[in-house]
């Protein structure tokens, strides 16, 4: 069983339904003739027993909201069961920057840490413990362990500590072993962010000016 039209197609198969939407047209032109494709055809299988349903796109890249617009209009007939989404991939969508997630606790010797993204830590690095980020790293708390921050090459990304005296620091791939005079300097809120390929560090004032010059704001 196979129903056409210029821009979808539903097809019978053995285990349930396969729709084929055109690559081509406009999306919108696209969503109108789904909703009345499932309105106006085909009601002794689309108001039956549950039908599985695989959505084929072609060659069309769609966002996330593009893919719930779809899955939407296909939710309506409550008998379909949505199975599989097949599309060359998905548009990422810039949303603003990405959120920081905030953990608590204490990272003590002998442990790692490690997180996806922009990391918020209420709690101390003791010496010998590590934390990781792909994003950004503020610890409201001691950093007296080691700290790498924009793990993937996230040469923006900075080290920031209410107490900073790290045992080792590291950006994306430079690494910074802090001087011996830290230990004996009074510590204090600074951040660590790289400039031509060194470590700096700077007071925590100053963040807001480094990200206006990088013109990234991070969700600081």
């Amino acid at each position: 069983m196979t129903v056409k039209s210029n821009h979808v197609t539903i097809k019978g198969i053995r285990d349930g339904l396969v729709f084929l939407l055109d690559d081509q047209c406009e999306f919108e032109e696209l969503l109108y003739e789904l909703r009345y494709k499932l309105e106006h055809s085909h009601q002794n299988i689309l108001t039956g027993p549950i039908v599985h349903v695989d959505i084929k796109l072609g060659n069309r890249e769609v966002t996330e909201d593009q893919k719930e617009a779809i899955l939407d209009i296909l939710k309506q007939k409550g008998n379909l069961l949505i199975r599989s989404i097949d599309s060359p991939a998905l548009k990422p969508e810039v949303k603003g920057p990405p959120p920081i997630v905030t953990m608590c606790g204490m990272v003590r010797s002998g442990q790692v840490l490690h997180h996806e993204g922009n990391l918020l830590f209420l709690g101390d690095i003791n010496p010998g413990g590590t934390v990781t980020c792909t994003g950004d790293i503020y610890v409201l708390g001691s950093l007296r362990g080691m700290a790498h921050a924009g793990i993937g090459g996230d040469e923006d990304s900075i080290i920031a500590a209410s107490v900073f005296a790290p045992t080792q620091l590291r950006i994306a791939d430079i690494i910074s072993r802090p001087p011996d005079e830290w230990e004996s300097r009074e510590t204090g809120m600074e951040f660590a962010y790289l400039q031509d390929n060194q470590m700096q560090i700077d007071k925590m004032s100053n963040i807001v000016r480094l990200r206006r010059d990088f013109n990234v704001f991070k969700g600081v």
